[in-house]
């Protein structure tokens, strides 16, 4: 795993050398393991690289790296997997070279094919920077799932593009000025969605897509639309189109393309493990990880000491019946709280999944005993994990037979109700329940129950479930990111929704900043575009039948796991942050959401902002999201508007 660094100079020719490196070092933390530069002074052209060695750790791994024609000139972010196909392929062309760098193999490649052949081929995660010294032009490439990032765009003339966007921060002419859109979409949903960036003039490259510009064209200021290489919804569409309707095929061929690309994304020049919470997803990708090993793989876990969030114990049981060589690391609320400070430097622009913080901890204390990890990100967005899948067909599908007005005023009525109520309520019925509806954290999802019976259609349902309103009519019913595709079930246009949109934004954003801030290499399986193609070939009552989510990756796993260790209610990644706001965290946060710096800041009302912040410590809403939505772009606007 890498970083990208480069920029073209528009009509204003500056020195190139210092530039380049100053944005190069902000980035040491994705390639703490050497560095690399090439630069075209006459054309003003400056391309930079930050390794972190993984396949082929001698020098001949380096970048940028130069064809052997010497006519392109890429930095590579990511990992190719099926490199050692891609070269029995040139051999068979009669292309024969001696390098087991998957980048040099993919350079040949396009030498050979071209751009658009060579991406069709590759498996894989990546974004590059690919410049053509014929052609004298860029050509910027991110992965089909997105799950490596690309930015890029304008810094005065120049035109300049990154892995991250503190690399372009650095750039002397580059201008931080907040896109306004992006700002009030991030208030919504607590991320920022590509092509856009949380600045004017500067974008995130969207999963799937190829961006092309000439020098000529950066001379002129010319920004072209990116082009698609592949496309979910017409993965989605195809998918629909030749189902596989008998369930053991499905399975059967499922959990062959499973295995493939676990098999892949075990290759390693380095020491290598996984990430293992006891849940479906991870416990699925460790067990067919230990099933293609002939040795205890390297697990890891964090616990909390609140047994609400706390899912050691679970990981525990399924590593020792899978015979891992485990580790746990207990998180004190110190650990946790002080990486919470951390958080504006890892994320360069503003992020709010509080999930980050777990992610981050899980990455950094694995990180001291391996440089690669698998995880099981992808899996509730491929195959139905969510609850809002099956609620929408079940709840709403119920509810809007009943009258609007009736439906507002239960709502209002649950919602009167603090989560920790609810949480009370539910501990004394649990055990008497099925354990299709033994939920965790029961209070919140009662408040999405309430959010999903207020609703006006199927979008607003979606938007209501994967938004949050800090001020007044802020859910932004009429999002374009809802995916109502004909022919689509509500469940199923919600996973689409979900895989262009959530997974990109807040789920791959999340592991790649904070694995990256490690310096350990996350490779996501789950989210190989075999697997998510196959996915779409697969009936719904593959992915939800009565009433749960993920069937098939549970039918799988049941050939490896006892049922009883793995099922339980679903968790996600949570922290107890109610509490560590109320408590822990709470100078912190007055500090930041002080009336004076709120009116500095000039971006909140500060009379509604209080009034969450009063509610919280009052205990008679839980404001959490809303509030750490709010208080991480306060940090990140004292991190960065200076810097």
């Amino acid at each position: 795993m890498c970083g990208v660094i480069g920029f073209i100079q528009g009509r204003n020719k500056t020195e190139i050398s210092n530039v380049l490196n100053t944005m190069s070092l902000s980035l040491k933390h994705r390639g703490p393991d050497g560095d690399g530069h090439w630069i075209d002074k006459e054309k003003g052209v400056g391309i930079a690289h930050r390794r972190l060695s993984i396949i082929e750790l001698s020098s001949d791994g380096n970048q940028p790296m130069i064809s052997n024609n010497s006519r392109f000139v890429i930095s590579f972010n990511g990992e190719i997997y099926n490199y050692k196909e891609l070269s029995n392929e040139l051999n068979k062309d009669g292309i024969f070279f001696n390098d087991s760098s998957d980048t040099r193999v993919l350079l040949t490649c396009i030498e050979s094919w071209g751009i658009d052949k060579t991406v069709s081929k590759i498996v894989g995660m990546f974004a590059f920077s690919l410049w053509d010294k014929e052609k004298k032009e860029l050509t910027l490439v991110r992965d089909r799932m997105g799950i490596k990032p690309m930015y890029y765009g304008w810094s005065g003339s120049d035109f300049v593009f990154a892995s991250e966007l503190k690399a372009l921060c650095k750039h002397p002419k580059f201008s931080k000025i907040i896109n306004r859109r992006s700002f009030e979409f991030y208030l919504r949903h607590s991320c920022i969605q590509s092509p856009s960036s949380i600045y004017e003039n500067v974008f995130s490259l969207p999963p799937g897509q190829i961006l092309k510009i000439s020098l000529e064209e950066v001379k002129n200021r010319v920004l072209n639309k990116p082009k698609s290489f592949w496309s979910l919804s017409k993965i989605c569409l195809n998918g629909k189109n030749n189902q596989i309707y008998d369930h053991n095929e499905a399975l059967t061929s499922l959990e062959g393309v499973l295995k493939t690309s676990i098999k892949d994304r075990m290759i390693s020049d380095v020491s290598l493990g996984a990430f293992l919470s006891g849940g479906i997803d991870s416990s699925l990708v460790v067990s067919l990880m230990q099933s293609q090993s002939h040795n205890p793989i390297k697990t890891f876990s964090i616990g909390f000491d609140d047994n609400r969030y706390n899912e050691s114990n679970y990981a525990e049981k399924v590593a020792k019946y899978l015979k891992t060589d485990h580790e746990t690391f207990q998180v004190t609320p110190k650990n946790a709280i002080d990486t919470i400070y951390k958080m504006p430097e890892l994320f360069d622009e503003p992020f709010a999944d509080s999930s980050q913080i777990p992610t981050f901890l899980v990455s950094s204390m694995s990180s001291k005993k391996v440089t690669v990890a698998l995880s099981g990100d992808g899996g509730d967005e491929l195959f139905g994990g969510y609850n809002r899948y099956y609620w929408s067909d079940n709840i709403w599908g119920k509810s809007e037979k009943v009258p609007y007005g009736l439906r507002l005023k239960l709502s209002k009525l649950i919602k009167s109700i603090p989560p920790s109520r609810w949480d009370k309520v539910y501990k004394n019925i649990y055990k008497f329940l099925p354990k299709k509806y033994q939920y965790g954290l029961p209070g919140e999802k009662m408040h999405k129950v309430a959010d999903v019976i207020s609703s006006k259609d199927i979008g607003e349902v979606y938007n209501r479930l994967i938004s949050q309103c800090i001020e007044k009519n802020s859910y932004n019913v009429n999002s374009k990111i809802f995916q109502n595709m004909p022919g689509l079930s509500n469940s199923e246009s919600m996973m689409l929704s979900d895989q262009k949109f959530y997974l990109p934004s807040d789920i791959l954003t999340k592991v790649d900043r904070a694995s990256m801030g490690s310096s350990i290499e996350v490779r996501v399986p789950l989210l190989d575009h075999r697997v998510a193609e196959m996915s779409w070939r697969m009936p719904l009552s593959t992915k939800i039948n009565n009433n749960q989510g993920k069937w098939a990756l549970r039918q799988i796993l049941y050939k490896y796991v006892p049922q009883d260790l793995v099922e339980r209610p679903k968790m996600g990644f949570s922290i107890p942050l109610d509490d560590w706001l109320r408590n822990s965290l709470r100078d912190w946060s007055e500090d930041l959401l002080s009336e004076k710096k709120l009116r500095e800041g000039g971006s909140f009302n500060p009379n509604t902002v209080r009034k969450l912040w009063d509610d919280h410590l009052r205990k008679t809403h839980n404001n959490q999201h809303a509030l750490w939505t709010i208080l991480m772009f306060q940090a990140w606007q004292d991190k960065w508007k200076g810097s």
